[in-house]
């Protein structure tokens, strides 16, 4: 009987391990499952996090094919990188110019690059001319912004527009300082331009309208000869560009556009507003270069690139450090 009893006790003190064990083994896998869940999740949501850190913040900044806007984009390109965090990628030299960088904002291919009031409300919005600066800016900022969700920022302070220049000995002979004082003298002198300024309206023959034009002789010359056309003895004045880099040392007179017959082509940024939304800092650093870039600054930015073959990334970071930028 006390045999049969201790073989029953060990049958139940067996069973009773048994049974500790199993539910030992239980909440041991049931540990390991958690642990392993936990891990996982902290894994995600450290490569998640991990992702979002290896990805830069860059924007895509672009330029015509032009002296004056390479440096412009040197210009944007060393502030926002001295400003922020923002890595900013170069594609310059856009044949085109706004024809084709305007279509690659609208989709998302560009994010900023340095345009020109004139060009935005006449070539873009094909708007009618207005003569007044401020109200040109304020309309195409605001069109802009409206159709294309496109941002003006930093309004340079430079003017690229058309303007006339003439010969010292003119403007001594003749008392010239307006464009005005010109069209009363103007038959006694003798004008030269490329053949697309002496047929749209918004060259000579407005010229004509306003100002009352009506020179002895016209000479027909190409663009790029114009400087050297002017030393000439047979030609009194020219048509420029008023930030033209040759106007550093060439032996002219600019003559002022009393009337604003020219359309004001002022330099300033543009910038999607989307990409303005993802890098808010960036309006902040657009905007001081506001009125810090008048004509003469750029002549002389423009002449260093062109006479003196500068590199423009050279020329933008001696601007900037004078300017107490960098």
């Amino acid at each position: 009987m006390n045999r049969i009893k201790k073989k029953n006790n060990r049958r139940n003190l067996e069973s009773i391990h048994s049974s500790s064990k199993g539910k030992a083994s239980y909440q041991i896998i049931i540990m390991v499952l958690m642990v392993t869940l936990a891990a996982g999740l902290l894994t995600a949501c450290g490569g998640s996090s991990d992702k979002e850190e290896e990805e830069p913040k860059k924007v895509v900044l672009a330029s015509k094919p032009m002296t004056e806007q390479y440096i412009l984009a040197e210009i944007l390109t060393l502030l926002i990188e001295a400003e922020t965090d923002i890595e900013v990628e170069q594609t310059l030299g856009i044949g085109g110019g706004t024809s084709n960088i305007h279509p690659a904002m609208e989709n998302g291919e560009i994010d900023l690059y340095p345009e020109y009031t004139g060009t935005g409300w006449l070539f873009v919005l094909k708007e009618e001319v207005l003569r007044d600066p401020d109200e040109l800016y304020e309309a195409v900022k605001t069109s802009y912004r409206e159709e294309y969700g496109i941002h003006w920022s930093g309004r340079y302070g430079l003017n690229n527009t058309y303007s006339i220049a003439v010969t010292p000995e003119a403007a001594e002979a003749y008392d010239l300082q307006t464009l005005s004082d010109l069209g009363e003298v103007s038959s006694e002198l003798t004008f030269a331009a490329n053949a697309d300024f002496l047929e749209r309206e918004d060259g000579y023959p407005g010229l004509e309208e306003t100002y009352g034009f009506a020179f002895g002789d016209i000479k027909e010359i190409d663009i790029g000869l114009r400087y050297q056309s002017i030393q000439s003895d047979d030609i009194d004045a020219i048509t420029v560009f008023s930030t033209d880099g040759q106007l550093q040392d060439a032996n002219v007179v600019l003559l002022e556009d009393d009337k604003n017959f020219f359309v004001f082509y002022d330099g300033a940024t543009l910038i999607r507003q989307e990409t303005l939304d993802g890098y808010p800092e960036l309006e902040e650093v657009l905007e001081k270069l506001t009125g810090l870039i008048p004509n003469e600054e750029m002549i002389a930015m423009n002449y260093a690139v062109e006479i003196k073959n500068e590199d423009p990334a050279k020329v933008a970071e001696d601007f900037l450090r004078e300017k107490g930028l960098l």
